[in-house]
């Protein structure tokens, strides 16, 4: 929301769609387009950057749901863009050694970050810095 000239597709089944106050307080509010489809297969040709997440367990109010759609969206080689998040099995495996499969990195990085963010928030200083005498 913070770019120009950007445009977002949403994709999901109709579970787990994006809440109507996200697209109303900031894509609607922003003016910027959008479209929700259900099928990953047909969006991604439209696509320059595929953001994507398992289908979380957590998010569904019954089993039922979650077991019926838990494979709807799995990235295959052919599919595969960009992913940033470890895979249940979402993932086949032969994508992990495609040059722009971004996840292990992203996971390695995130460690670091993590770590700043519990020394910032206990007040600790930072090791790299010379001790004050």
């Amino acid at each position: 929301a913070r770019y120009e000239d950007i445009r977002f597709i949403l994709i999901s089944p109709e579970e787990l769609r994006v809440p109507d106050y996200i697209i109303n307080d900031v894509l609607v509010a922003k003016n910027i387009p959008y479209t929700e489809v259900r099928s990953l297969e047909d969006a991604m040709p439209q696509l320059d950057i595929l953001y994507m997440t398992r289908v979380q367990r957590e998010r569904f109010f019954n089993e039922e749901d979650y077991v019926r759609l838990k494979n709807s969206y799995i990235l295959t080689e052919e599919k595969m863009k960009l992913h940033p998040l470890p895979r249940v099995n979402e993932i086949a495996l032969s994508v992990d050694n495609d040059p722009r499969a971004a996840y292990f990195e992203q996971a390695h990085n995130g460690v670091y970050v993590r770590m700043a963010l519990i020394m910032t928030l206990l007040g600790l200083p930072d090791p790299k810095q010379p001790k004050e005498v």
